[in-house]
């Protein structure tokens, strides 16, 4: 089974969702195949259900956070410049264009098929940025153990599972602010909340009130 035969068989098996097929440059080659939020249930319940597929268990998912990024990419463009005799002449020169990627946040999921013995397959769902649509559906009704791990997403990463039936944090506590495995979390140095610091706690803390060890 791989994702090339796989995708035209979910298109056909749920009409209008879009799928795209993302490469694994890396020696593991575990390519995933990214889904529109609007379609992931259904795309979740024909993988779960379909005869031939039966991808009964999720073993892990894992959310990614992708910040805005500029890439450049060299092409050829057409420009006037000055000839060897001075004159305007007309020539092929390479340039880097650049293009601003906004930023959004990811949720990966890994399938596997307990009864058919095959997987994995690779889910990939994005939001839609980073601020106020970082939604996302659910997959806890399909898999039962997205439960804990979309919490633990949603506690580290800030994604909004809509549907879930307990959405709240998991390992910070409720009232604690900002996401602590986003890229630019800022680590405070205000440490008194830490029952027994020590060695670098201990010195951040003592500089965050004006002590000295």
């Amino acid at each position: 089974m791989t994702l090339e035969t796989l995708q035209p068989e979910i298109e056909a098996g749920v009409p209008g969702c879009r799928l795209e097929i993302v490469p694994n440059p890396s020696p593991s080659a575990q390519h995933s195949l990214l889904i529109d939020a609007e379609h992931a249930l259904p795309i979740a319940k024909f993988l779960r259900d379909a005869p031939h597929l039966r991808l009964d268990y999720l073993s892990n998912v894992t959310g990614i956070d992708w910040p805005a990024r500029e890439v450049g990419e060299k092409v050829k463009v057409k420009k006037t410049v000055d000839g060897p005799d001075g004159k305007p002449v007309e020539q092929e020169v390479e340039e880097v264009q650049k293009t601003l990627i906004p930023g959004y946040l990811e949720a990966v999921y890994h399938l596997y098929s307990m009864e058919l013995k095959h997987g994995p397959v690779i889910l990939r769902m994005r939001t839609e940025d980073r601020d106020q649509g970082v939604h996302l559906p659910s997959l806890n009704s399909v898999w039962r153990s997205a439960d804990f791990q979309e919490r633990e997403i949603f506690d580290l990463f800030g994604i909004v599972f809509d549907g879930h039936p307990d959405l709240r944090r998991l390992l910070m506590w409720e009232g604690f602010e900002d996401y602590p495995m986003r890229r630019d979390y800022v680590e405070p140095d205000d440490y008194e909340y830490e029952p027994t610091a020590h060695d670098e706690v201990l010195r951040k803390t003592l500089q965050h009130h004006g002590e000295t060890a």
